[in-house]
């Protein structure tokens, strides 16, 4: 392979982002995978009170005290009992470690950079100031959050 050769296809893989994607009723949605530190099944999760509405509670992850936020709530999505497909999925917010309740985790994939569009005004019922993008993948289409705006509304973890 010549150096063009290798140069055009470290290119290719620069304008791909990888992402994890996980459902939260009928939508599917995507993170940036160096966000994702691990996910892990349901855990125990205490209550906190006077939390914000979309604070589910807290878990203790190998000692760590992280605090844990309800898609579902966050969406307004009606709730539902916790599953076998019920995941937590712990992401790294740079000052902040936070696990994010979802319905399933689905795969991580890769996303042709070209393949994403800016956000509507509103998707799937959530504001578009929560949405970095909107990914096209075959007939699929992903809703890439802004995990850091997510949270700005009446964020406890800024106290």
């Amino acid at each position: 392979m010549s150096d063009y050769d290798e140069a055009s296809q470290a290119s290719k893989h620069d304008d791909e982002i990888q992402l994890v994607t996980f459902r939260i009723g009928d939508e599917e949605f995507g993170v940036d995978i160096l966000a994702v530190q691990e996910i892990n099944r349901m855990l125990q999760i205490t209550m906190v009170p006077r939390a914000p509405f979309f604070i589910e509670g807290v878990i203790n992850l190998r000692g760590k005290v992280i605090p844990v936020v309800n898609m579902r709530t966050r969406f307004n999505k009606p709730q539902v009992e916790p599953d076998a497909d019920t995941r937590i999925v712990v992401v790294d917010l740079g000052q902040k470690v936070i696990g994010i309740l979802v319905d399933a985790v689905s795969e991580v994939l890769r996303l042709p950079s070209s393949t994403i569009e800016p956000a509507p005004p509103v998707v799937a019922g959530i504001g578009s100031e929560y949405i970095k993008g909107v990914g096209k993948l075959n007939d699929r289409l992903l809703i890439l959050l802004d995990l850091d705006n997510l949270l700005r509304e009446e964020n406890p973890l800024d106290n």
